[in-house]
C-alpha cells in the first residue's frame, strides 16, 4: 500500500527570509492526517535567504538531520560544534537531554536550500551527540546508508530503529530496496523526478509505504531520493 503526499499539498510558510514547505504538521501548519509517519515526525524543505537564519534555540529528545541541497549552512551548538555544511553533506544532532543551536546562511549573495528532518528517538534523555557524513560524490544508481540504529557500514548512529538511505539517479538508472514484513518506508524526492513501483513522483513528493515487500525506484533524469526504512 502506497499513500502519495504530493509536494503541492504540503504546508507552506513564507517569512521573506525563510520559504518553507512542511511535509508534516509543523509550527502554524496543522493537518491531523499528516502528523508524521511512524517515528518520522518532520521533513521541512527550507530555503533561507542570504545573510539570514535561525537564531540560537533549544531542542530536546529529538533526532535532527539536515541535508544541504544547494548553498551552504553554518551550524553552531552548545556542544561546541561549529561547522559549514555544504551540498551533499548530512549533519546529525541528537538533542537528547537538551541542546542549543543556530543555523545560518553565511553567504552574502546566495540562498541555502536544505531539508531538515526530525525523527522521534526510541528513548528520552539520551546524551546529546553530533555527527556528519558527506555524499557529494555518491555513486548514482545505488543506495547509500546515511544513518542507522547500529551505525553499520560507517553510517551515523542514531537513537531509533530507522535506516536512512540516499539514492542519486541519472537517466533510467534503477535500484531495488527490499522491505521486511514488519517494516514500513517513507520515500521523499529531494530533487528531480523518479518512478516508485511505477508511480511517477516529482521533487517534494513523499510516499508512505506499508505492506509492500519491494520498492523499485527508477530515475527520470538527474534526481535525489531519501528513503526511510522504519519499524
Amino acid at each position: 500500500m502506497m499513500n502519495i503526499r504530493k509536494a503541492s499539498e504540503r504546508g507552506h510558510a513564507d517569512h521573506g527570509w525563510l520559504n518553507s514547505h512542511h511535509t508534516f504538521s509543523f509550527a502554524n501548519y496543522y493537518d491531523p492526517k499528516w502528523m508524521g509517519f511512524r517515528s518520522l515526525r518532520v521533513i521541512n524543505d527550507d530555503t533561507v535567504a542570504a545573510g539570514a537564519g535561525f537564531g540560537e534555540h533549544p531542542h530536546r529528545d529529538m533526532e535532527i538531520i539536515s541535508y544541504v541541497l544547494e548553498g551552504v549552512l553554518e551550524h553552531k551548538d552548545s556542544m561546541g560544534n561549529g561547522r559549514i555544511i555544504k551540498p551533499g553533506e548530512f549533519q546529525y544532532m541528537a538533542a537528547g537531554t537538551g541542546v542549543l543551536h543556530s543555523e545560518y546562511n553565511p553567504s552574502e549573495r546566495n540562498p541555502v536550500h536544505f531539508l531538515q528532518i526530525w525523527i522521534q528517538p526510541d528513548k528520552s534523555g539520551a546524551k546529546p551527540a553530533y555527527g556528519e557524513k558527506a555524499y557529494s560524490h555518491a555513486t548514482p544508481g545505488r543506495l547509500n546508508l546515511v544513518a542507522s540504529k547500529s551505525g553499520r557500514e560507517g553510517s551515523l548512529r542514531i537513537n531509533q530503529d530507522t535506516d536512512l538511505w540516499l539514492a542519486r539517479f541519472g537517466d533510467d538508472e534503477k535500484l531495488t530496496h527490499e522491505l521486511r514484513p514488519d517494516r514500513h518506508a517513507w520515500v521523499h524526492v529531494a530533487e528531480g523526478s523518479v518512478e516508485l513501483n511505477g508511480k511517477r513522483l516529482a521533487a517534494g513528493d513523499g510516499v508512505a509505504v506499508s505492506q509492500e515487500s519491494k520498492l523499485e525506484l527508477a530515475g527520470k533524469g538527474k534526481a535525489q531520493v531519501l528513503l526511510f526504512d522504519l519499524n
